[in-house]
């Protein structure tokens, strides 16, 4: 997901930079969609399975909250680039990008390795609903913790 994040955010930077009115716009409808359809809903889907088990933990309680608190400033980011047009797009497409990869090294780096660790707590069972939840595409990143 961060590659494709990566290039789609790249692609609409290049437009602006450009000034290619039309690249731009297509650009930034490709992206939009994208988020609305991919980066959303898989965010929103592990908040429960995923985060669920760790949350009840004292050991990942803080860890989860933060993470959380990370997918509410995408979508709030998302809205804000729906609207955005030109610099202030590219500038907010680029935030998604680094806060998304932010929040993937924790969870990789983090949460995923608590969750190994934890013997009251299965990783196949946290991510066993994901595919259903957010389709097909996910299907493939499952058990890679993603990307």
């Amino acid at each position: 997901m961060l590659k494709r994040l990566t290039a789609l955010v790249a692609a609409l930077t290049s437009s602006v930079e450009k000034r290619d009115a039309g690249g731009e716009h297509d650009a930034h409808e490709i992206l939009l969609e994208w988020l609305e359809n991919e980066l959303v809903p898989h965010a929103l889907a592990e908040e429960g399975p995923l985060y669920g088990g760790p949350r009840k933990s004292a050991e990942a309680r803080l860890l989860v909250e933060g993470m959380l608190a990370e997918h509410q400033v995408v979508v709030a980011l998302v809205e804000e680039f729906r609207g955005a047009r030109g610099v202030a797009a590219a500038v907010t497409a680029g935030s998604i990008q680094r806060i998304f990869a932010l929040h993937l090294d924790k969870e990789n780096r983090l949460l995923m390795p608590f969750v190994v660790s934890s013997p009251e707590l299965s990783l196949a069972e946290a991510v066993s609903g994901l595919h259903e939840l957010v389709g097909e595409e996910h299907a493939h990143h499952r058990g890679s913790a993603h990307h």
